[in-house]
């Protein structure tokens, strides 16, 4: 019985120094718009100081979230995030790292790996009721924007971007790897700049792309250059 009680006394004072080991770093997704706001959901704003916006929809998935200290990898999340501006909870991501453990360099994905496409449909965010799913054939939806423009021509001034495709050549899924220069807080804000990335948008001559396409691998790849981390105090 002694023998017994002396086994769970290490067991416990193992668990509760790997408690206190333990730290938290909270990644927080903000959208500005360019106007010196924040992204609302069906509301009006102005980009490009002429053009007229509604975004009435914005997600996308974030994945693999990697820390680096000097070039050397110190924290791995095998892991997937959909960010949904419908969802305010959705734009935190809380991480449980080694407490004290410091970093100069965050990278993640935007948008789903062939192997997890190739898996087929799955649960939780990756969940197909979440809206961001395809078919086995063309796979998860790794970013999709809705809302109207005034420089989209037709009627209604309406447009669709479901960005997705994890097969060569319309592989679209990006890694973005963002320098940090700051030591291990709880929060980290990154940004995902709607300014610099709807600029890049063809809503004059192309509203919606709703398969895997040369073009959606391009405008991916424009949303990846648009994240940048995020200080409040100098934005």
């Amino acid at each position: 019985m002694a023998r017994y009680l002396h086994i769970v006394a290490i067991l416990f004072f193992s668990l509760s120094l790997t408690a206190q080991n333990k730290g938290g770093l909270k990644l927080h997704f903000v959208h500005p718009t360019g106007d010196g706001k924040m992204l609302q959901l069906d509301s009006g704003f102005v980009f490009n100081q002429k053009d007229s916006m509604v975004i009435h929809s914005l997600r996308y998935y974030i994945s693999d979230i990697k820390l680096f200290q000097n070039n050397l990898e110190v924290y791995s999340e095998n892991g997937y995030h959909l960010i949904d501006l419908s969802d305010a909870s959705s734009l935190n991501i809380a991480l449980e790292l080694i407490k004290g453990i410091q970093f100069d360099e965050i990278s993640f994905n935007l948008g789903i790996d062939s192997a997890t496409n190739t898996a087929g449909a799955l649960g939780g965010a990756l969940d197909p009721s979440k809206g961001m799913y395809w078919s086995w054939q063309s796979g998860y939806i790794n970013l999709k924007l809705e809302g109207k423009c005034n420089v989209c021509p037709q009627f209604g001034h309406q447009f669709q971007y479901h960005l997705g495709g994890y097969l060569y050549p319309n592989l679209a899924i990006q890694n973005i790897r963002l320098k940090v220069n700051r030591k291990l807080g709880s929060e980290l804000n990154i940004a995902f700049d709607l300014e610099q990335w709807l600029l890049q948008l063809p809503f004059s001559v192309q509203q919606h792309i709703m398969s895997p396409s040369k073009n959606a691998v391009q405008i991916s790849n424009a949303a990846a250059k648009a994240f940048k981390v995020w200080d409040a105090n100098k934005n």
